[in-house]
């Protein structure tokens, strides 16, 4: 009876605790209120933080924030907890109360924890601005048409430089031989380079850029590209405006140390390799012509060629960062990297000068070229950030050098001397460029709706080619090419010379803006933002140049040279005092003037102040655009004194420039961008300057009546992002050109290349693409491991064509003569087509370690070098591929290993004239071995 009882009473117990549980979630399920907000970071001053997890403490309710850092949670009613973490940053709880069918605003700001790991901050820093995601995803946010590519993706392509890094992009290609990029098919003076906003000087007096190749990406956390032109950007633009961003380090302590070993398969080959006489391994050397130089025979340096180490190059970087707490909101942080490396390259071929209708050329040589490069960087910075404010102190110094050995043999002139060949020249070539680089930034939110950002730098660079030697040796009789060799037929003083030449460039430059938000939508999110901002560089330029000619005199008893690697036999002493040889400037020799050791010079000033005013309306969700105009006063004065010429001449003209952007989104995966512009591009001081700068092939002067061009941009682009780390993107783009300038032939006895702005128009358009697509990640185990497979191309096509009408540049130039073979043709430097796509494999391991494989070819087409005149062609580079293998492994938490094999398929570089079939220039560059090694303290 009494158990009867008991299984009566917990029945009912069972079946109202039933009646309370079905209660219960009858209530929860109607019950239920929304949580939304956005989440920001603050250590990039209150900019929106993507894939911040916010979850629901002791629920499973949760997800991550969205490209613009928002979020919103269904959330049962009542007191919650909700939790904001993100890798390498702080970890903030909440409590909250949910009421039903109401939304709740939670918006938090996160900062990065002091207290992870080494390797948690690693990921922090990647994600923030070095990894390719966080790219893709700003990318995808802008209203403006951008590209970035990041520290992240630069190490998986193998990418050491700068100049290469930008190839990897879409419409971009470097010039063979140098650190200077195209893009959309426009060179160096279309182009601007910037660091952390602010202008870059240029490091050789013959362009206008820094050669981008002399940049480590050691320093770098992303590199920015601007096709089109923006008010925030200096208006002299027409290619792009290159923006490097120099890391800047927020985590835990760290110290690294990179060591690599590399070889080339040409250069390995040589049993002996050359270089002048003079300079160190590391590069930091310099020299002066003596004393009383035309006096006597004073010279310390042997014009001969010296044997250099034993060809294998060799890498060290050192690189570390902190960062305190002084206080609950004050933080200080520090990053610094010091690297060196060098690199030995030898390239043999032909070098032909001055090709003539015929096909003849006037100089028809082989080459010899050995070249030992350096390069040493140093950059340190500092970060305060106090609650919404932020200062940055960034210093950078690069030394990098080249010596190098030419050797041409072969006919000197077919119609003059050594016609049948026999002849040898020699030319010795020390470079070493220092560069000094000190910013200050600001960056201060005052308040949610005003902020402002300034920025201030000092650039340093000097330029230094001390005591190039050029020897010239014919055979000593016109009939025996093969027979002893003289002096005797040496017409040209210049054809032996020693050549010293500095160019300094000084600058000062200035960025500020201020930036006010206001009208907010129903979403309480302002959708208006007006920016009003001024930019200021003033630029010094010096450059001066002395050459010491070694003109041959007493032809008739001239001795014959037994070895014309023995130089310094004849060029001595006891030869200058038997009256073998006298020295002289191109202002004359000893005795003929009082000022023949007065240099060459060309400089003055380039001041560029001016203000802009930037507004960005979100008109609806769906549609936002950017409305801007910029001012330019633009002054750039010349003065000059040469052995062609002496005076001064001045560029002084106001540039009102406007810029439009458009965004359309058709959903979150779609975008649909515009942007047009107008721009101006200023030619360079050296191509105002009748300074004749003397090759061995060719020689190239000045022209002081060149002006500026004016450019006018459009561009439409569609982008489709279907994952995180995915994108398909297709553009369309043109630019009209009134006036642009070009390299030319004149019609002169040695047929040197000047500047003119050969024509009324020119214009480019063309279509580009870009997908990046993952083609499978697999997760492998409880640990999650990752397989995954990518696949990365980029494209561009473009037509492109300008006027060419001699009879301008006659009137515009008068005394110049010159004569194009066409009336119309391409730009100089455009390839129809540029390809670059990349595979990359990545397995993890169970004990932490990794291995990455990355395949990576670029291609582009032929391309126009120079223009053809008087009937003969252009100077075309033949288009060629390129096949580079990166391996990469992660062997424990502190040491990895690289391995790379760099142009795989080694093939030929050739430039040829083109009407005319003849090959101008061609060598093998041999494939690139290496090896490195990476450990962390």
């Amino acid at each position: 009876m009494i158990n009867k009882q008991n299984s009566k009473i917990r029945m009912k117990k069972i079946l109202f605790i039933a009646f309370l549980s079905l209660c219960n979630l009858a209530f929860s399920q109607s019950g239920k209120g929304t949580i939304s907000g956005v989440v920001t970071d603050k250590e990039m001053n209150g900019e929106a933080l993507p894939f911040a997890n916010v979850f629901i403490k002791g629920t499973s309710i949760g997800g991550t924030t969205e490209m613009d850092g928002k979020y919103t949670l269904n959330v049962p009613v009542g007191n919650q907890t909700i939790v904001f973490s993100f890798i390498g940053y702080q970890t903030i709880e909440k409590q909250i109360t949910v009421k039903e069918n109401e939304n709740t605003t939670v918006n938090q700001e996160l900062g990065a924890n002091e207290g992870v790991t080494l390797d948690e901050v690693k990921i922090n820093a990647t994600v923030s601005r070095e990894k390719e995601t966080a790219l893709l995803l700003e990318q995808k946010k802008a209203v403006t048409i951008e590209t970035k590519i990041g520290n992240q993706e630069l190490s998986r392509k193998g990418v050491s430089d700068i100049a290469t890094a930008v190839t990897k992009t879409t419409g971009v290609s470097k010039q063979e031989g140098s650190g200077g990029v195209f893009v959309r098919g426009l060179g160096d003076r279309y182009n601007v380079t910037t660091l952390n906003g602010l202008p870059l000087p240029s490091n050789n007096p013959s362009k206008k850029n820094i050669d981008l190749s002399i940049f480590s990406t050691d320093i770098v956390e992303y590199i920015g590209l601007d096709k089109t032109y923006s008010t925030k950007n200096y208006g002299d633009f027409g290619g792009a405006n290159i923006n490097i961003s120099s890391k800047v380090y927020k985590g835990k302590g760290f110290a690294e140390i990179n060591l690599g070993t590399s070889l080339n398969s040409v250069a390995v080959q040589k049993n002996k390799f050359y270089v002048a006489d003079g300079p160190n391994s590391f590069g930091f050397y310099k020299t002066y012509y003596p004393a009383f130089p035309l006096n006597n025979y004073n010279f310390t340096t042997s014009w001969d060629k010296q044997t250099g180490n034993f060809p294998i190059n060799s890498s060290i970087a050192i690189k570390g960062g902190d960062s305190y707490n002084l206080s609950d909101n004050t933080k200080v942080s520090f990053f610094a990297v010091g690297s060196f490396d060098n690199a030995y390259s030898y390239k043999q071929g032909v070098a032909r000068g001055d090709v003539n209708v015929s096909g003849v050329a006037r100089k028809n040589l082989t080459r010899e070229s050995y070249s030992y490069d350096t390069n040493t960087s140093l950059m340190g910075n500092i970060r305060l950030k106090h609650k919404g404010h932020e200062f940055k102190y960034n210093g950078v110094m690069i030394n990098n050098s080249s010596n190098s050995h030419d050797d041409y043999q072969g006919i000197y002139d077919v119609f003059d001397n050594a016609p049948e060949g026999g002849a040898v020249i020699q030319r010795q070539t020390f470079m070493r460029n220092t560069l000094y680089v000190h910013q200050l930034l600001g960056n201060h939110r005052i308040s949610d709706t005003f902020k402002a950002e300034w920025g201030a730098a000092y650039n340093f660079n000097k330029n230094n080619i001390p005591d190039r030697r050029q020897a010239t040796v014919l055979p000593h009789r016109n009939d025996e090419p093969n027979g002893p060799k003289s002096f005797f037929l040496i017409s040209n003083d210049s054809d032996n010379h020693r050549f010293y030449s500095d160019l300094e460039e000084e600058e000062l430059a200035a960025n500020a803006a201020v930036t006010y938000q206001f009208v907010k939508n129903s979403d309480d999110i302002y959708k208006a933002k007006i920016k009003l901002g001024y930019s200021g560089r003033f630029k010094n330029v010096d450059f001066d140049a002395t050459q010491f000619n070694f003109a041959i005199n007493q032809r008739t008893t001239q001795p014959f040279i037994d070895d014309v690697y023995n130089l310094d036999s004849y060029f001595n002493q006891a030869n200058f005092n038997a009256g073998l040889y006298t020295i002289r400037t191109f202002r004359g020799g000893l005795g003929t003037s009082t000022n023949v050791l007065l240099p060459q010079t060309y400089g003055g000033n380039q001041n560029i102040n001016a203000g802009y005013l930037e507004v960005e309306y979100k008109f609806s969700d769906t549609f936002t655009g950017v409305f801007g105009v910029r001012g330019e006063q633009i002054n750039q004065s010349l003065e000059y004194n040469t052995s062609v010429n002496a005076g001064q001449s001045e560029l002084d003209q106001l540039q009102i420039l406007p810029a439009t952007s458009l965004k359309y989104t058709l959903n979150d995966k779609h975008n649909l961008k515009f942007a047009a512009s107008k721009s101006y591009t200023l030619p360079q001081f050296k191509e105002r300057a009748p300074f004749l700068y003397e090759g061995v092939v060719n020689s190239s002067i000045g022209n002081p009546n060149l002006y500026s061009s004016d450019n006018y941009n459009a561009d439409f682009k569609w982008e489709y992002f279907p994952e995180r780390e995915e994108v398909i993107s297709i553009g369309v783009f043109g630019k009209y050109i009134e006036n642009p300038i070009n390299e030319i032939r004149i019609n002169s006895a040695s047929n040197d290349i000047s500047y003119a702005n050969t024509g009324d128009w020119g214009m480019a358009y063309g279509v580009e693409l870009e997908l990046r697509k993952v083609l499978f990640n697999k997760e492998i185990g409880e640990n999650a491991l990752s397989n995954k497979l990518t696949f990365g191309l980029n494209a561009s096509y473009m037509n492109h064509e300008q006027e060419l009408d001699k009879d301008k540049v006659i009137n515009e130039n008068p005394g110049t003569s010159v004569d194009f073979s066409e009336t119309r043709d391409g730009f100089a430097g455009a390839s129809d087509l540029l390809i670059n796509t990349d595979l990359s494999f990545k397995k993890g391991f169970n004990n932490g370690m990794n291995f990455q494989s990355t395949l990576v070819y670029n291609y582009f087409s032929d391309r126009i070098f120079a223009l053809g005149t008087e009937g003969k062609g252009n100077l075309v580079d033949k288009g060629f591929g390129t096949l580079d293998l990166i391996l990469k492994s992660k062997l424990n938490e502190k040491l990895s290993l690289g391995i790379s094999v760099k142009n795989l398929l080694n093939p030929s570089v050739e430039r040829l004239q083109d009407n005319q079939d003849v090959t101008i220039l061609s060598y093998n560059k041999g494939v690139d071995f290496k090896l490195s090694l990476s450990y962390n303290f």
